[in-house]
C-alpha cells in the first residue's frame, strides 16, 4: 500500500469523538458504493460524505481531520523510517482473527513491528491480574509453555503480574508472542531495547492501535483488553477480580460464546476464578486440562456454608410447629441477635412468619403451624 492511502488511513484512524465502529461502517459503505469510493476520494471529495451518510458532526469531523492530513504524512513517513508498520483494516496482513472476533469494532489501523506473519498464526490469551499469586504464575508458565509446545503464538498485554510472565515464558521456551500495548508504539522505547533480539529474530511482535505517539493511560489498558481477547482463538485465566479489566473481558467474551478456560482456584483463594467458572467458563487445572466439576464443585465455599447453614434452621423448623427467632438462636448456639435472625428468616423462601398476638413465630411453609388453642377447664 503507498504511502499516500497510508496517510488517509491514518487520518481516519485518528478522528477524534468518533467510535472505532463507525468509522468502519462509514468505509464499509465507500466499498459498498458503485463505483466505490477509495480512502483518497472519500477525503478529498467532500460530495462522497452524503453517500456514504454522513451528518453535520461527522462532515465537520472529517473536514478537521482532512486539515491534518499533512501532519499525518509527516507521521506516516516517520514511522516508516523507524521500521514500523501500519496495517489498515483492509491490507492483505492485518489479523484476519481480530476481523473475526471484533467485527466492525476491530481497530480501522494497527501499528506493529516485528514479524507480521505472527499475526495470522494459531494463537491463545493468557490474561490474569497484575498482582497474581505464585500459584496464578506457574499456572500462566504451564499454559505459556504448552502453547509453545503446540506451536500457538502467547498472546499478552505487557502488564505486570500475569502479561508479563506469559511473555516471559513463551520467550523462555523459545517460542512466539504478541504483545499488544496500552499506548502508542513509539513510547515503547525501553520494550523494544528489552526484547530486541527476540523482535529482530521474528519471535515477538508488537502491536497498538492507539495514536502511535500517546502515552500510557488507564484509559488505554482497558481499551486494549478487548484486543488481546480479539486476537486469540483461546483465553485463559490466571487470576481474575470480580472487577476491572480481565473480569469486564472475559464476561464479553462468554456472551460471545468465546472459548474461555479459568483456573479452577483453591478452596482458600481470594478470587472471582470461581464466580467466572459459574458464568460458563470451563474450568482448567495448574496444567490447563479441562476439569468435569459437579455442581457441588462450582460453588464458592461461602455459598456451601450458607447452604449448610440455612439447612440446620430447616431441620429445626421440621421439628416443630412454630418457633420463635430467640429460640432458633439459642438452638444453634450463635451469637446473633433475635432482629438479625428475623431479617434472614424473611429471606428464606421456604419460611414464614406468623404474628400471634405481640410475637413472630416461624415455620416451614410446607407445615401447617396449630395456634395455640385456649384449653378451659370445665
Amino acid at each position: 500500500m503507498i504511502k499516500q492511502e497510508l496517510t488517509y488511513w491514518v487520518t481516519l484512524a485518528l478522528i477524534p469523538k468518533m467510535w472505532t465502529k463507525r468509522k468502519n461502517e462509514i468505509y464499509v459503505r465507500c466499498y459498498q458504493h458503485e463505483p466505490q469510493i477509495s480512502i483518497v476520494d472519500l477525503f478529498d471529495d467532500s460530495s462522497n460524505w452524503d453517500f456514504v451518510g454522513l451528518n453535520d458532526v461527522e462532515k465537520s469531523q472529517f473536514a478537521e481531520a482532512r486539515a491534518q492530513l499533512p501532519n499525518n504524512s509527516f507521521l506516516v513517513e516517520e514511522l516508516i523510517a523507524q521500521g514500523y508498520d501500519i496495517l489498515p483494516m483492509t491490507h492483505d496482513e492485518y489479523p484476519k482473527i481480530l476481523k473475526k472476533n471484533l467485527q466492525y469494532n476491530a481497530p480501522t489501523v494497527i501499528y506493529t513491528k516485528g514479524n507480521k506473519a505472527l499475526l495470522q498464526e494459531a494463537s491463545i490469551a493468557i490474561v490474569g491480574s497484575r498482582s497474581a499469586d505464585t500459584l496464578s504464575l506457574t499456572f500462566t508458565d504451564n499454559i505459556a509453555k504448552k502453547a509453545v509446545s503446540e506451536n500457538k503464538v502467547v498472546v499478552s498485554g505487557f502488564a505486570k503480574g500475569v502479561d508479563r510472565q506469559a511473555l516471559d515464558s513463551a520467550v523462555g521456551a523459545n517460542g512466539k508472542s504478541i504483545i499488544v500495548l496500552p499506548q502508542g508504539i513509539m513510547t515503547f522505547g525501553s520494550g523494544f531495547k528489552q526484547y530486541y533480539k527476540q523482535v529482530a529474530q521474528g519471535n515477538v511482535l508488537v502491536m497498538s492501535t492507539f495514536a502511535p505517539k500517546a502515552p500510557w493511560s488507564v484509559e488505554f489498558a482497558m481499551a486494549r483488553n478487548p484486543i488481546i481477547y480479539g486476537m486469540a482463538s483461546e483465553i485463559f485465566v490466571a487470576q481474575s477480580d470480580d472487577k476491572g479489566g480481565t473480569w469486564h473481558g472475559v464476561i464479553d467474551g462468554l456472551h460471545k460464546n468465546r472459548p474461555i478456560y479459568v483456573r479452577y482456584p483453591n478452596k482458600n483463594e481470594k478470587n472471582a476464578n470461581l464466580q467466572l467458572i459459574q458464568k460458563g467458563a470451563s474450568a482448567v487445572d495448574i496444567n490447563g486440562q479441562i476439569l468435569t466439576l459437579s455442581v457441588e464443585e462450582k460453588k464458592a465455599p461461602e455459598q456451601l456454608q450458607k447452604e449448610k447453614f440455612d439447612l440446620q434452621i430447616i431441620e429445626i423448623l421440621n421439628k416443630v410447629d412454630m418457633i420463635s427467632a430467640k429460640d432458633i438462636i439459642q438452638r444453634l448456639n450463635i451469637e446473633w441477635k433475635d432482629d438479625k435472625m428475623k431479617r434472614y428468616l424473611n429471606n428464606l423462601q421456604q419460611v414464614e412468619k406468623k404474628k400471634i398476638g405481640t410475637r413472630v413465630y416461624y415455620s416451614l411453609k410446607s407445615k401447617k403451624p396449630q395456634q395455640p388453642q385456649l384449653q378451659l377447664d370445665l
